[in-house]
Order: C-alpha cells, then structure tokens, then sequence
C-alpha cells in the first residue's frame, strides 16, 4: 500500500507538470517522495518487474548508475583503523598518547577525534579484544 501511495502520489506531480521532489524539498501529503524515488532507483532489483516498468514508462526513472550510490556504511574495523592512524600519526608528532579530550587530528582531510577515542577505550578497555588493547600499549597508552 505504502508503494502503491507514493507512486500515486508522484504520478500526479508528473501529471500536473511539476518535477519529481528534489533533495531536501517539503513532503507531500506526509510522504517523503524524494526519499521514495531515491530508494527505488537504488534497489531497483528488488522491485517487482511490473513496478519496475510503471517506475521507467510513467516517472521516467531508472535504476541508479554506480556513481549515484552511496557509499558503503563503514564497518566498526574500518572505524577503528581509521582512529587508529590518527593516534599513530599524533604520537609520532608528540610522543605521547595524552591528548586533551577535544583533540582533533586530519589524517587525509579527515577529522578524528582522537582524545574522545582514546577516552573511551581506556574506559572500556576490558571490553577491547586483546588485539586492540595490545595496539594501543604498543604505542604507549596508560591505562
């Protein structure tokens, strides 16, 4: 039903002659069309062929090239290295692991904020795998 709302919904806008919502435009009748249309084209093969069909024949839309898609989430690892080459690189700089707690350092344009991070594994250090709480005393950490 809620499918069958929003394609009702942007087939009068088409119909009426205006354009499909944009980014960051109102709602319409309490649904976010943008949004709609965006997951539609993103998940195109999750949607039935003859939704498929009316999505291409009646909006005009197509599935989502390559470039338009998101990028994917990342991972708690991914965060983690991430941090972590931000504390290497202050440590390099200063020698030490003791950054005020609203340090910041850009590792590739990248904000990290490294006294925050470090705050927070030395408070749940025993939640730390070895692996981690070993990478960060390498480097030096008082825990």
């Amino acid at each position: 039903m809620a499918w069958q709302r929003c394609y009702k919904l942007c087939r009068g806008l088409i119909e009426a002659g205006a354009p499909l919502p944009g980014p960051g435009e109102a709602t319409v009748q309490g649904e976010d069309l943008e949004a709609w249309v965006l997951a539609q084209r993103l998940d195109w093969e999750q949607v039935l062929p003859v939704q498929q069909w009316m999505l291409e024949h009646m909006l005009h839309l197509t599935p989502a090239g390559p470039d338009e898609r998101p990028p994917a989430p990342r991972t708690q690892a991914d965060e983690w290295n991430a941090n972590m080459a931000a504390v290497r690189q202050f440590h390099a700089r200063e020698g030490h692991l003791q950054p005020p707690r609203k340090a910041v350092e850009i590792v590739d344009g990248v904000e990290h904020r490294i006294g925050l991070f470090l705050g927070n594994a030395r408070r749940r250090a025993d939640k730390l795998s070895d692996e981690r709480r070993a990478e960060l005393t390498d480097l030096g950490m008082r825990w």
